[in-house]
């Protein structure tokens, strides 16, 4: 046995072993008994009558800081062993070996090397969990069955780190260790044929992870590299050659003798070139890719592909559904049939033996629970055997389910189910046909009662395998000891997590005691004869107990001086050994120290037929178990002797009559509550199977199928109502075109395989007609016979419709895919101006190489939104609402090409823009590619930049795609401008642009001889480029300052005729107003409020009065607004809120005395230009 275990080390608590109550209760009972005792209980001799109850073996963590389950304490009672006869007192001998040097090493290998052999090597390393290497090793050999161990050095002058070792089955004297340098950069084996006496190096040219001997031929090996290449050897690794790449890690396995008929077979599950992966073998000796046989049409699910015993097992996954297949005995493969509507999640295979399966399955509805299922003899088709079993997910998606197989006694099992939240245990005896709880004992380990009766309340066990390898599970069974079961739980209405206390039975389950009030892990020796139980607890120990009356009695034994911490135990392989090795450590730092325990001295002689009695199997009252009566031997109690290796614990079998319980529910059939099968509500039980072939026959199920491995015979036949039939001639039915590698895209010229599949219905006289779409048509008569599946190959790019219709006297079926042919795509672009003005649309554009016009889809990412946009077209119209930078990703694919492409474009408020052109000898030189469009655009930037001595950065030149060559000048705006006043600098940097491009002053030189004027498009065009500006264009702005001067020119020349004209109206108008206000104005004044002031009062010619109060005097160049105004109140015909005309005059007087004189153009230069107007008309009326 090889086993690789990592035991992480914590610091050593400092409890004594020998506590002042045990010491009190020890020292009263040697009183007791006896002076005579005393001697040899203080010189740590166990006395064979203690008994005792204890728990198991501590599991440290080096560097965690803690550790699992701190349980302290030595003993919980001590009796008297319930025997009349005169016992013998055990001699036991245990010998102590240190390890020295190795106090830093964390993990260690052990290996007993085979049977009737006194090696043990022990491989102690040093293991870097952050680095994840092995940074030291020591490799230790016994020949004396771990009495004393020697160091081996296996090459003189160097230091060879040694990760693992592995051990020949087929012959266990051969041992190969694996040997890596310190930047595991070189690998080497060192190969022993003589228990590790010798090594030979052997170089090799791989990256090792692991390696497989063959079951049954000595020299013959699989490596899987870290590459994922498998390599062999058929000279115990001298000579190595690749056999296969891209192999899944653990998916490869060696013939099955018995079942392959080449024992040079291998299988695999590798990916082929298009990501998928298949379920191949080969034979070592040719393995091309000619010779690589595909063993299942189409792909299959990766990590899926399982090889045991008679059983091959795969799932394909199709439509987000997947599909379970087996092969019995390498025969094809067939869907594996549960019941219709299980849907399951999951399926995990428990077991394979005795000629059935047995899975577990976690159904579409179920989260933390499993289905028991159990097949037939071809495991195809499978009924229910137990519901909602507990699981436990484990790390790297491991699950555990808590079943346990019971060795030694065929169809037993115990399984946790879940019942209303509540966790229970239950066993059954004819593999899952029927479950029942555990019986409970009637009094605990110290003889008290323990008041638990069926159904309320049960025995409850834990069914966790050991994280360490070199441990009993909670449940600790054994092939050579029928009967004996042992393991961790609790009495009670449930299984409750903390409590671990130890119970055992030794017929099999049908009565239990308790032996211990905390875990302890289990070792059997000689046969069961002989039972080891060492406490499970996080403090060191020197303590362990033994019984060789199937644990009605318990003795303990000092096995050390000095307390260690006890990480593993290990007996020498086979069934009959009596010696055991203990090892573990002291403290933290200390070094590996290995204890033997030899119990052959306790037993002086080999047992005689005499010393054996004899015990049935049963199944509480009945004795008939799965169709047989069987009976087994023991050893008697008081019998001290070896049972040695030629004993059998079996002793008769005989068959019995069959009965109900020896039958189950046919596939499609469900149980009811009173026991009788009926036809589920998907299940037809009228209709032929599926695989029913015309000319054969069908059995049309009773309901019931007798219980695998039952062997009775007679009696009661529930198939009795099962009648066969003829298969008549189906009508095909799921059919379906399968294309290997499941691409549905393909590149012109490509190699496509398609193969034809049909779930139900006759394919020996059922014709296949098959269109691939391309004018390929042809007719198959016999599907079976179709040895080589269908390959073709397109040549033009282009959508395909692949059909085939199956068609016999029945019916027909048809099926159809279709195929894309393209090519795959190279490159994307995506054309986009990288500047832009706020919610202006913009047309983003994507040129794709090859164009496969139609086959294309386009995803768009703006900015920083996750959800991408999907177009069919090559383009997309949209705006930006935001000023800033946008990053824009395209995305294009075809088939099983993608290809990406991304620009960041920025946006502004305003953008200026000159359209330029180019000389017609550029377009000779135009190859049309991003790059050089990008250095012309750069070029002409940074000469236009130099010419006006505008900044580089503000400049920025786009040279358009496509032929004639042209461009676009954009003037940026800089970083700080004026928000409401145009930028001088702006006005003056176009005025400098146009007049260099318009004197041909940019000019590039594309190579020697061949110079390229740049100049501007349209000059005209100019003011419509312009994007965004909040000024008056240039002409605009020229013309209504020309207006204006003509405009004030006549109103100053006929003003005072006017003002003459108006005078007299005005001051009748006023009086008026006066009168009715109390308000006054001096002469020639209007008043328009009651409060009289200077600003309020018209404006007039006339220079104030002395005496006359407050007016206004004539102001140059304002009389124009005062008369405007009057015009204005004479034509209102309703009442105004004058205080608010006076504060429009008021502004208006300030916006012509700060803008008019300085011509800035805006809101209020209409006004003015309204005035000139009016005034214009008065004088022509007049």
């Amino acid at each position: 046995m090889i086993m690789a275990v990592v035991v992480h080390r914590g610091s050593a608590l400092s409890s004594a072993p020998w506590t002042r109550s045990f010491l009190s209760r020890y020292l009263w009972l040697c009183l007791s008994l006896g002076l005579s005792l005393l001697p040899a209980a203080l010189a740590g001799i166990s006395v064979g009558w203690e008994r005792t109850a204890v728990s198991g073996i501590g599991r440290q963590e080096r560097g965690s800081g803690g550790a699992r389950g701190d349980r302290a304490g030595l003993a919980e009672g001590v009796r008297v062993k319930r025997s009349s006869s005169p016992q013998q007192e055990p001699a036991l001998v245990s010998t102590s070996f240190i390890l020295r040097g190795d106090a830093s090493h964390n993990q260690a290998m052990v290996h007993w090397t085979g049977e009737n052999s006194s090696v043990i090597l022990i491989l102690t390393k040093l293991f870097h969990s952050d680095m994840g290497k092995v940074l030291e090793s020591s490799l230790w050999r016994s020949s004396d069955y771990g009495t004393n161990y020697v160091k081996l050095n296996l090459q003189s002058g160097t230091n060879n780190i040694i990760t693992n070792f592995y051990i020949c089955p087929a012959n266990k004297k051969k041992i190969i260790l694996v040997s890596s340098s310190m930047n595991d950069r070189d690998q080497s084996l060192f190969v022993s044929t003589d228990e590790g006496a010798n090594f030979q190096k052997q170089q090799i040219f791989f990256s090792l992870e692991t390696l497989v001997f063959h079951p049954k031929e000595e020299d013959k090996l699989l490596v899987y590299s870290k590459e994922g290449r498998i390599y062999f050897s058929t000279d115990l690794g001298k000579k190595w050659e690749l056999l296969q790449e891209r192999v899944t890690k653990e998916r490869f396995y060696w013939s099955v003798t018995g079942v392959d008929s080449d024992p040079d077979l291998v299988h695999m599950e590798i990916q082929d070139n298009s990501g998928g992966f298949l379920y191949v073998t080969c034979q070592i000796s040719n393995c091309t890719e000619k010779a690589l046989k595909t063993n299942f049409p189409g792909n299959i699910d990766q990590n899926s592909l399982l090889v045991n015993d008679d059983y091959i097992f795969i799932q394909a996954t199709s439509e987000n559904r997947t599909t379970y297949y087996v092969s019995y005995r390498r025969g094809e493969f067939v869907q594996m049939k549960l019941p219709k509507y299980a849907l399951p999640k999951d399926m995990q295979i428990i077991s394979t033996d005795e000629n059935q399966v047995f899975v577990a399955v976690k159904e579409w509805h179920q989260m933390d629970t499993y289905n028991l299922y159990l097949s037939d003899l071809k495991g195809v088709y499978f009924t229910l055997a137990l519901e909602d079993v507990r699981s436990t997910k484990q790390p790297e998606e491991n699950v555990v389910i808590d079943i346990h197989e019971v060795q030694g006694v065929k169809g037993v099992f115990l399984a946790n189910k879940k019942v209303n939240s509540k966790v229970k245990t239950y066993i059954t005896y004819n593999k899952g046909r029927d479950w029942q709880l555990l019986t409970p004992p009637s009094t605990d380990m110290n003889g008290k009662p323990t008041n638990c009766h069926l159904p309320e309340c049960s025995v409850h066990l834990h069914l966790r395998w050991a994280d360490n390898p070199y441990v009993s599970g909670t449940v600790h069974t054994k092939d050579s000891a029928p009967g004996l079961i042992m393991g961790a739980g609790n009495l009670g209405a449930q299984l409750v997590e903390y409590k671990e206390d130890m119970y055992i039975t030794s017929d099999c389950g049908n009565t239990w005691r308790q032996v211990f009030e905390e875990e302890h892990h289990i070792l059997y020796l000689d046969h069961g004869g002989v039972i080891v139980a060492i406490k499970d607890t996080s403090i060191p120990l020197k303590i362990l107990k033994f019984s060789v009356d199937e644990g009605y009695t318990w003795t303990t034994h000092n096995f050390t001086s000095t307390s260690v911490f006890v990480d593993g135990l290990l007996s020498e392989p086979g069934d009959e050994t009596l010696v055991m090795t203990i090892f573990g450590h002291i403290s933290f730092r200390s070094d590996w120290e290995l204890v033997k325990v030899d119990f052959r001295p306790s037993f002086s002689r080999q047992c005689l037929p005499a010393d054996y009695d004899s015990w049935d199997l049963m199944n509480q009252e009945e004795n008939c178990i799965m169709g047989e009566q069987r009976q087994f031997r023991k050893r008697k109690t008081f019998s001290w002797c070896i049972k040695g290796k030629n004993f059998t614990s079996a002793l008769t079998a005989k068959s019995c009559q069959c009965r109900e319980s020896d039958f189950e529910c046919d596939y499609g059939f469900e149980q009811q509550a009173n026991g009788r099968c009926v036809p589920a509500f998907w299940y037809n039980p009228d209709s032929p199977s599926e695989d029913c072939k015309f000319g054969q026959t069908y059995t049309r199920s009773s309901g019931y199928r007798k219980v695998a491995l039952n062997v009775c015979k007679g009696g009661v036949d529930k198939r009795q109502g099962s009648m066969q039939y003829r298969c008549p001639l189906m009508a095909p039915k799921g059919l379906r075109i399968v294309i290997k590698g499941e691409r549905l895209a393909v590149n012109p010229g490509d190699d496509v395989t398609f193969l034809i599949m049909q779930s139900q219905g006759d394919t020996l006289n059922t014709k296949y007609q098959v269109d691939l779409g391309d004018g390929f048509k042809a007719i198959y008569v016999n599907l079976t016979l179709m040895d080589e599946p269908i390959q073709h190959r397109y040549e033009k790019p282009g959508i395909y419709r692949v059909s085939v219709k199956a068609e016999n006297i029945a019916g027909s079926d048809e099926a159809m895919v279709y195929i894309q042919v393209n090519s795959p795509l190279q490159v994307v672009h995506l054309e986009a101006l990288p500047v832009i003005r706020r919610n202006q649309q913009v047309n983003l554009t994507a040129l794709v190489q090859p164009s496969n016009s139609n086959l294309t889809v386009f995803q768009w990412w703006l900015g920083d939104i996750l959800e991408p946009r999907l177009t069919l077209e090559n383009s997309l119209i949209t705006s930006f609402s935001e000023n800033g930078q946008v990053k824009i990703t395209v995305q294009a694919s075809c088939g099983s090409s993608m290809v990406q492409d991304s620009k960041v474009v920025r946006i502004f408020d305003q953008l200026e823009v000159l359209p330029l052109e180019f000389s017609q000898n550029i377009d000779s030189y135009n190859p049309n590619v991003p790059e050089w469009r990008e250095d012309i655009g750069q070029v002409i930037s940074r000469i236009l930049a130099e010419t006006t001595g505008m900044p580089e950065e503000l400049l920025l030149t786009v040279v358009r795609v496509g032929l004639p060559t042209t461009a676009e000048l954009y003037l940026l705006p800089p970083p700080e401008k004026p928000k409401r006043k145009r930028s001088t600098t702006t006005d003056k940097g176009i005025e400098s642009l146009i007049e260099a491009l318009t004197e041909n002053q940019v000019k590039i030189s594309l190579k020697p001889g061949v110079e390229v004027t740049v100049t501007l498009a349209d000059y005209r065009a100019v003011s419509q480029k312009t994007i965004g500006g909040k000024g008056v264009l240039i002409v605009v702005v020229m013309f209504v300052i020309c207006l204006l001067v003509v405009g004030v020119f006549i109103l100053h020349k006929f003003k005072r005729k006017q003002q003459q004209r108006n005078l007299k109206k005005e001051g009748e108008q006023d009086q008026l107003v006066e009168e009715r206000r109390g308000g006054h104005c001096d002469g020639g004044l209007a008043s328009f409020s009651g409060n009289i002031s200077p600003i309020s009062c018209c404006i007039s010619n006339w220079s104030p009065k002395p005496g006359q109060g407050q007016h206004c005097r004539k102001i140059p160049g304002r009389n124009v607004y005062a008369q405007m105004h009057n015009e204005k109140e004479q034509e209102m015909t309703s009442p105004v809120n004058h205080s608010e005309d006076t504060q429009h005059i008021i502004q208006g007087e300030e916006y012509i005395d700060d803008d008019l004189d300085s011509q800035t153009l805006g809101g209020h230069s209409s006004v003015v230009l309204s005035i000139n107007s009016r005034e214009t008309h008065n004088y022509l009326s007049s």
